[in-house]
């Protein structure tokens, strides 16, 4: 083989390696977490999606942290193309101050980790949490009132979080009520002194849900024993379980059903104008795909608008009617902006939300 043939193959070989290196093999999502402000010794999960952005396998063969504070799960079993997985780190926050830590995730395509990196602060007591508390309940005050749990998986048990600030002169021991059986919680004190502040741990059970799409329930905070239930104690929680789709072949999905909506967002600003006790807008949604769409579920989020769709079984290249209606009463009671929640067979997109716009 003459010399220049052999510089040829050799430059070839490089640049094909060079690009194999290149290609984006394991995307995190996030790759920098920010957990905030935690309690020392209150451990703390974070949760990566890794999702494989290549058209073969891939098998997470070892994980490497920063430190011993750091415990690390992740799936044994190899990521199929186009899919995701989650690798779980828990922080055992026994060292006060801020802190930054590294996590190294090797694969059989590479000999380049991933990096994923979380970040926060320790603090020595909840009393040094710098948040507000925009939600007033009489002497207690809370970091929100509104909780969602989106796009969970069946199995998954996400933890959201409520800072409580004990606004009152005696101690006051955090309790909520009217949990459903997918939720429970934790009070991190579970006796708040006057002028402290608590955090509470709200876990969610995924598999105890009713169903796929939209679960909503209220709960409640009591302030003092035998303190009843109503709008001036109440907390919002909302939960997405995502269908569990099917593995499907490339040919498969270029076949799959693709929903297309007219618009994400309908402006109610104008028609509300005209103090009309209930305002309608309809939308067109159709499918884009080669194959019938299913529209599973039509939910909302709150009680101040409802929604009606024209089929629940779209064609190839057909559409339908959506028509959601605006309660004006229900809706100066309402803490978030209206919105739809549909559920479909697109694997691409089974969770569509469309939002109400309802002021300027």
């Amino acid at each position: 083989m003459r010399l220049y043939n052999k510089i040829e193959l050799l430059l070839l070989t490089l640049l094909t390696s060079f690009q194999t290196f290149g290609q984006q093999q394991l995307v995190a999502e996030p790759e920098v977490a920010n957990v905030g402000e935690i309690l020392y010794q209150q451990p703390r999960t974070i949760a990566y999606r890794l999702i494989n952005k290549t058209a073969q396998p891939i098998t997470i063969t070892s994980v490497i942290s920063s430190c011993g504070c750091t415990e690390v799960s992740w799936p044994n079993t190899p990521i199929p193309a186009g899919e995701a997985a989650q690798l779980s780190a828990t922080y055992d926050a026994r060292m006060l101050g801020t802190f930054q830590k590294e996590i190294e995730v090797y694969t059989d395509v590479s000999s380049e980790p991933i990096y994923l990196t979380f970040q926060g602060r320790v603090v020595a007591d909840a009393s040094d949490y710098s948040g507000s508390f925009p939600v007033d309940f009489g002497n207690i005050k809370l970091s929100t009132s509104t909780i969602e749990f989106d796009d969970v998986n069946l199995g998954d048990h996400p933890e959201a979080h409520i800072m409580v600030l004990n606004n009152s002169r005696k101690t006051f021991r955090p309790q909520l009520m009217h949990l459903p059986s997918y939720l429970s919680a934790t009070y991190h004190p579970e006796q708040l002194a006057a002028g402290r502040v608590g955090r509470i741990a709200l876990r969610l059970n995924s598999e105890r849900l009713l169903g796929y799409g939209l679960s909503q329930t209220s709960i409640y905070m009591a302030r003092f024993m035998g303190d009843k239930v109503g709008p001036d104690n109440e907390i919002d929680v909302s939960a997405i379980l995502l269908p569990t789709l099917p593995k499907l072949t490339a040919e498969e999905m270029a076949k799959a059903p693709i929903l297309v909506t007219e618009t994400d967002t309908l402006d109610f600003t104008e028609s509300l104008q005209k103090k009309s006790r209930k305002v309608k807008k309809s939308i067109t949604i159709g499918n884009a795909g080669k194959t019938m769409l299913t529209v599973h579920s039509v939910q909302v989020y709150g009680r101040a608008v409802t929604v009606s769709v024209g089929s629940r079984k779209i064609k190839p290249d057909g559409t339908t009617k959506l028509t959601m209606t605006i309660d004006t009463r229900a809706l100066q009671q309402r803490k978030t902006e209206p919105r739809v929640l549909l559920i479909t067979n697109d694997p691409r997109h089974p969770k569509t939300i469309l939002t109400c716009k309802v002021k300027n």
